[in-house]
């Protein structure tokens, strides 16, 4: 017999079940469509990463306080990164574009019946260029907000769309944290980043949430969440890190460790990149567990099928057929019914990564390495699970064949 025959009389004798077959199918379906979606959404994800951290602004560096091993022993950081470092870094740092100090809290905002519990940012002028953000409606924090204490704010689009719908909110009066702001601005959508809305969130001068909303927490000055800073392009990075780090080392008169940290777009990214990496293999070998079952059970049913068809088997090998051809029919039907489960599997998976890309952010993608590797595994799954039964059936003597039939 040659291949073709052989490919021919498995074809029929597949199909001759339906039923059976389309239930051994299953596994490698379920497990192909799995393996697909999980990688394609885990894929997206890296990708919505990296998209939310260019939308930062270009070449921002982020210097926080702790460094990266305090944040690991404990939440309660050092709080020593104040309004004058950031001062001291735009004064003496010759490699950068702009330095934006921030301090966020979280505090009930109401106006009217409605309230909201949002983040409540305390910025400064050069938030708007560092970060990038841009102004719908009247304006962002100025210098004389600040040098006066201004009891003002700008709406982030999400959190003045959730009080005044359509209507204009500029001059209307909220409460954060029962103290009145007159807002004077609105900003354009912004999107999440790291899961955290920055559309619904107020922007107000940072003296004024000193003074007012938190209080002066530090001794050494106004004490801030983190200090964005541009750098004047991409190849000036390096070096503002490095002269940044030296500056704070010296005004914090820092020995050993040090109680702040400078992380770059790049390097927030890669950690980012490394844990969507590790969580998107994690659930691919999860889910190509149901592979290897679903080798399994093309396993089993070929057994029963050697049992089954004895007599078929002793038939053939009396009127010539040798152990090879009925080695190769059976390995040909394990490929068949693992390959055609790997391929409706794969059609499956590409729709429901398609389906994630059009209903939530994650800007799933399917990956074409991802498809040759699951239809591949699926294909081996078939042809390693198949060979027990295949061997099984070619060494089958033809007369004890006949006889047990």
């Amino acid at each position: 017999m040659d291949f073709v025959e052989s490919l021919k009389m498995a074809a029929k004798t597949l199909t001759a079940n339906k039923l059976r077959s389309s239930l051994t199918m299953l596994g490698m379906i379920i497990g192909n469509a799995s393996v697909i979606a999980m990688i394609g959404i885990g894929q997206g994800a890296q990708r919505l990463a990296s998209e939310q951290f260019e939308s930062l602004g270009p070449n921002v560096l982020f210097v926080t306080p702790g460094s990266g091993q305090a944040r690991q022993r404990t939440t309660n950081l050092p709080q020593t990164l104040v309004w004058d470092d950031a001062k001291a870094i735009a004064e003496q740092i010759p490699m950068i574009s702009g330095v934006a100090a921030q301090k966020n809290a979280q505090f009930p905002v109401v106006y009217g019946n409605r309230n909201s519990s949002s983040l409540i940012v305390g910025a400064t002028p050069e938030f708007l260029i560092v970060r990038s953000f841009d102004v719908a409606k009247g304006r962002f924090i100025s210098e004389i907000d600040l040098k006066r204490n201004q009891r003002v704010v700008t709406l982030g689009a999400d959190l003045a769309n959730r009080f005044f719908g359509d209507r204009n909110p500029i001059g209307e009066e909220i409460r954060i944290r029962n103290v009145s702001f007159k807002i004077v601005g609105v900003l354009q959508a912004k999107g999440s980043f790291l899961g955290s809305n920055q559309d619904d969130a107020a922007y107000v001068p940072l003296t004024t949430m000193s003074s007012t909303l938190t209080g002066r927490t530090s001794p050494y000055g106004l004490n801030l969440t983190f200090v964005s800073v541009s750098a004047k392009d991409e190849a000036s990075i390096p070096a503002a890190e490095f002269q940044i780090t030296n500056l704070l080392r010296r005004r914090h008169k820092i020995v050993n460790e040090d109680d702040f940290t400078v992380q770059t777009q790049k390097d927030i990214l890669q950690i980012v990149g490394t844990i969507t990496s590790g969580l998107t293999a994690m659930l691919a070998a999860i889910a190509g567990v149901s592979l290897l079952v679903g080798g399994i059970g093309i396993m089993n049913i070929m057994l029963v099928s050697v049992t089954e068809r004895t007599s078929e088997i002793g038939l053939r090998k009396a009127i010539g057929a040798s152990g090879n051809d009925i080695l190769m029919q059976f390995m040909i039907e394990a490929v068949i019914l693992s390959a055609a489960g790997g391929l409706i599997g794969t059609v499956i998976g590409i729709g429901g990564v398609v389906i994630v890309a059009a209903v939530t952010p994650l800007q799933a993608i399917v990956s074409p390495a991802a498809i040759i590797l699951a239809v591949g595994v699926s294909g081996s799954i078939g042809l390693g699970f198949g060979v027990i039964p295949a061997r099984q059936a070619a060494k089958l003597d033809p007369i004890v064949a006949l006889r047990s039939a």
